[in-house]
This record gives structure tokens, sequence and C-alpha cells, in this order.
């Protein structure tokens, strides 16, 4: 099995690299691969699949995987400058003007999920009834407390849409922005006792560890689809137009498609495959 690096946003070709986190190893001695990278959001990331799917998709076609977990908008900076092969992401307005700018080569659904308004139960009881934009609505008129990602992320893109929609600006005095990862603002909403938006996968993993709980969920305005992109090749000399063509095969196949649908915490399936 090959090794796979989940790196922080650095450049591509920096010496100085940071390593988090090893899928697998044992990589074949005698081998002379070319890297595969991957940006990823960080959703994917903390929900715990990619240490699923990835160990399969190497198994099959041998590669060295080194996976950079960062925001949506972040990821698709890092594509739009060819320091990256393969991008899956959230965001499917930020997607289109990254296909339409021809960046990408190849763009398509293969995942699901939904987000989820979270909140402690000392203050979302009254609000469990209430649409996505009327608990929005709710919580700015009383100042209730609201922690943003803040970073450009899938999240935090469709959490100022949801803004936009219920027709309230997310300028109160107890709206707070981390700039950070799903999972480390879910600890600090959790510890703030305030309301935050996530996606259904990282919630799942983390709902043992935090004090907040759904408030909204299942709308359609709060579906959550996830994108595999290739980088085209005349972005970098260093693109592997090959690896990431198999990784996006892949990612779309039904075998990838039957991990995801059994992909489960506490028997909760955290993502619905699109191309069973």
């Amino acid at each position: 099995m090959t090794r796979c690096r989940l790196l922080k946003p650095l450049q591509r070709f920096s010496f100085c690299l940071i390593i988090i986190l090893v899928i697998g190893c044992n990589r074949p001695a005698q081998t002379n691969q070319q890297a595969l990278w991957i940006a990823t959001t960080t959703s994917t990331r903390d929900s715990g699949l990619l240490d699923v799917l990835l160990p399969e998709f190497t198994a099959l076609y041998p590669c060295d995987l080194s996976v950079i977990a960062v925001g949506t908008g972040a990821a698709l900076k890092l594509g739009q400058r060819g320091e990256v092969d393969v991008l899956i992401v959230h965001a499917p307005t930020a997607e289109a003007e990254f296909m339409n700018n021809k960046h990408g080569k190849q763009h398509r659904p293969f995942m699901k999920n939904y987000f989820v308004l979270l909140g402690h139960p000392d203050k979302s009881a009254e609000l469990k009834n209430f649409s996505i934009s009327q608990a929005l609505k709710t919580i700015a008129k009383n100042n209730l407390g609201f922690v943003s990602r803040g970073d450009d992320s899938g999240t935090h893109k469709k959490e100022l849409e949801l803004w936009d929609q219920s027709q309230v600006r997310p300028d109160f005095e107890s709206y707070t922005e981390t700039g950070q990862g799903m999972g480390n603002t879910l600890m600090i909403a959790s510890e703030l006792q305030a309301f935050t938006l996530c996606d259904a996968g990282t919630y799942l993993q983390f709902q043992n560890k935090i004090t907040l709980s759904p408030i909204t969920c299942n709308e359609e305005l709060l579906e959550n689809r996830y994108s595999v992109i290739t980088v085209r090749p005349e972005k970098s000399a260093q693109i592997n137009e090959q690896a990431a063509e198999e990784l996006y095969k892949f990612l779309n196949s039904k075998k990838a498609a039957s991990l995801i649908e059994n992909y489960q915490f506490n028997g909760e399936p955290l993502f619905t495959p699109l191309n069973l």
C-alpha cells in the first residue's frame, strides 16, 4: 500500500512539508511513481471517509498520494495555480465558475449529505420546528450567538448564502468567525454554547464531543453535494494527468459508491453516493 500524506496548505514544491496524518504504510520499495496531489475539504477529512476511500484506490492504482485539507475556496485556488492534480470540493457555484474559467478538465458530483444547523439545547428548544431561514432570523434578532468558519470553505459559502436568503446580515454582536476548519469550529461553538452550520458527516463524528444538536436538517436548501474535479494539465508541467484521471474514475465508480454508502458512524450513514 502506498503512503498518503495529509498536509496543511503549503506550496506544492516547498521543501518544508508538514505531515499531519499518514494513511497506510509499506510503500513498494522499487517504484518510481509520480505523486498525486489532492486538495480536499476539511469536512471530508474530519468525517474520516478519506481513510476508507484512498487506501482502496491505491490498492487498485498504486501511487504516492499527498492530501491537502483546506476549505473549498483555498482548494480551488490551489487548482487554479496548478499546485494540485485533483480537487474534492462542495460549493456548486464556485465549482461552475472554476470550470467555466477553464481551470478544470473533468467535473462530476459523486456524493452528498446535508448541512445541519446546530445549537445548544438551552437556546434552541424554541427553534426546533423552524425552517433554516426562520431560525437564522431568530438567532440574529435575539443575538443568540453564532460561530462561523469564516474561511471561504464550502460550508462558509453555504452559510453566507443562507443568511442572504434569510434577508439577514450576519453582523450582530455575538457573530464570531474562527477562520478554522469544521472540527475546531464545532468545538469552539460548543464551548460558547452558540449556533453553527456544519455538514452532517462531520457532526456525526463529533456529536459525542460537543453539547450541540441539530435544529434543522434535510431541507432542500441544506443539500450538500461533493464533487471531484481534475485540474487541466496545462496548468503545470507537474500535473499527474493519468493518476488524476484514475482517481476521478474511481470516485465515480460502483466500488467507491458502495464504500460511501456503507461508511457509517454509530449506525448512521455519513454520505449518500450519487453514482450507484
